[in-house]
């Protein structure tokens, strides 16, 4: 993998860039469409590559793990193959899922046992198997295997998560330099900053990744909850740290505003299910703010979903169409929501790489945040 910075923003640290895989170059910064078992929900391969544009979706090891099972994925010649998918994939190394099961798992030092949401079967998740799994899956890029401490997080175990997930990076990196790719092209392995809301811990954390020199960096352990300032005082830190010329995501994030705000403070990559499962829930994000659809002001407003999308060239949906679809709890609703919302995801950050390398970013960001929190 390689990565080239484009453009630096004057007035804050947005930069735009490319990151060159086996599978694509993929311009930054940019929004990954979350593919959480092997497809986006409601949303068809074609659809994401043609209409919404997505450069590169998401899997997770968890859920691919336990189905279709690493057979089925083998046999197909790895996920790309499976779903039909030819861009770029990074798989999440499943510590968020198990983060998530706070009922059935146990963290010990050799890893996580956790028990199937599925059938409860149990599984042991280590650092070495997670990353023999992620091979198998054939992701372009792998996430390391890491603690997702919960908000609020008492400080003393942050501290400790957080030498655990340091020692589990190393295991991670021993295992992922001693094996091969299976299926013909690279994969790259991102470590993972972790350190909860505390300014010592992100800093100690962000030295600790930067000093395995891989070819990409994420921040985890953000958006669980804490207050949206928490986020951007803790990316900021680290950004400051990790080294400008690799990749820097920012997991799980976010809101439109998330994003834009943590593309200022130097964030090149993005994820979050809030475009597709709210879209099944009826919100809408649009240029003028936010649409619950299910409202009735909504029952008889026969002009498009958003004016300005040009997301359907030849059909263009009405709001009264689409709140009917919603309330009538039809798949196409869930579809033509979904669609509607990973399309202004993946406008927003393009727009915010244009105005990066006109250098205009800065003061359409501080304009754009003031009007996509709005309810309509």
């Amino acid at each position: 993998m390689k990565f080239k910075l484009s453009a630096q923003d004057k007035f804050s640290k947005a930069r735009a860039g490319e990151i060159e895989t086996d599978h694509g170059t993929i311009q930054t910064p940019i929004f990954m469409p979350v593919g959480t078992a092997g497809t986006v929900k409601a949303v068809h391969q074609r659809e994401l590559r043609d209409d919404i544009k997505a450069q590169i979706i998401l899997g997770n090891t968890y859920h691919l793990y336990l189905r279709p099972g690493l057979d089925v994925i083998k046999k197909a010649g790895g996920l790309h193959k499976f779903n039909g998918w030819e861009k770029p994939i990074l798989t999440d190394s499943g510590g968020y899922q198990v983060y998530s099961l706070t009922e059935v798992r146990k963290i010990k030092e050799e890893g996580v046992t956790f028990k199937s949401h599925i059938d409860g079967s149990k599984h042991l998740f280590t650092p070495e198997n997670v990353m023999d799994i992620q091979r198998t899956i054939g992701a372009d890029i792998i996430m390391a295997f890491d603690e997702c401490t919960p908000y609020p997080c008492d400080y003393n175990y942050a501290r400790k998560s957080l030498d655990m997930t340091h020692r589990w990076l190393k295991r991670c990196i021993d295992r992922f330099d001693s094996t091969k790719p299976k299926y013909g092209y690279s994969q790259t392995l991102f470590p993972i900053v972790q350190g909860s809301v505390y300014k010592y811990l992100r800093k100690k954390s962000a030295e600790f990744i930067a000093e395995q020199n891989r070819e990409g960096n994420a921040i985890g352990g953000l958006s669980v909850g804490e207050p949206a300032e928490e986020m951007y005082a803790m990316t900021e830190v680290v950004c400051e740290i990790l080294p400008t010329e690799k990749p820097r995501y920012l997991m799980g994030v976010g809101t439109p505003i998330n994003i834009l705000e943590n593309i200022a403070l130097g964030i090149d990559m993005f994820d979050c299910v809030m475009p597709t499962r709210n879209a099944r829930n009826g919100m809408l994000f649009t240029r003028n703010g936010i649409i619950n659809i299910k409202n009735e002001k909504w029952k008889d407003d026969f002009s498009p979903i958003d004016p300005d999308s040009d997301l359907y060239s030849d059909l263009v949906y009405s709001k009264a169409y689409l709140r009917h679809l919603i309330h009538s709890k039809e798949i196409l609703g869930a579809q033509i929501a979904s669609l509607h919302n990973l399309h202004f995801y993946l406008w927003l950050v393009k727009e915010a790489r244009e105005k990066i390398i006109s250098g205009e970013f800065y003061e359409w960001k501080n304009k754009m945040v003031k009007v996509l929190g709005q309810r309509l």
